[in-house]
């Protein structure tokens, strides 16, 4: 009999997911914003925009901060589609 309980098996299957940390092979769904002020554009998360988007009236739009000068970003309508 072994001294080692079943939890410290490092084999089992529940630790699998340990093999690709922070979920890196699942694909994460981005939309381009462009800043209103210096037109730049930037990829963000979906979940971002889930969480930015939780209270707002209907009709309102997600704006978030431009990284690159402060101004503000709404999601850009007029990018082609892959």
């Amino acid at each position: 009999m072994s001294s080692k309980k079943e939890q410290d098996n490092p084999n089992k299957p529940f630790l699998e997911w340990l093999d690709e940390p922070f979920g890196e092979e699942e694909d994460t769904e981005v939309v381009i914003f462009r800043c209103i002020d210096c037109k730049k554009e930037d990829e963000v998360p979906g979940f971002i925009i889930d969480e930015f988007s939780y209270d707002l009236e209907k009709g309102e739009e997600v704006e978030i901060v431009c990284p690159f000068c402060n101004g503000t970003m709404r999601e850009a309508r007029d990018v082609p589609s892959d």
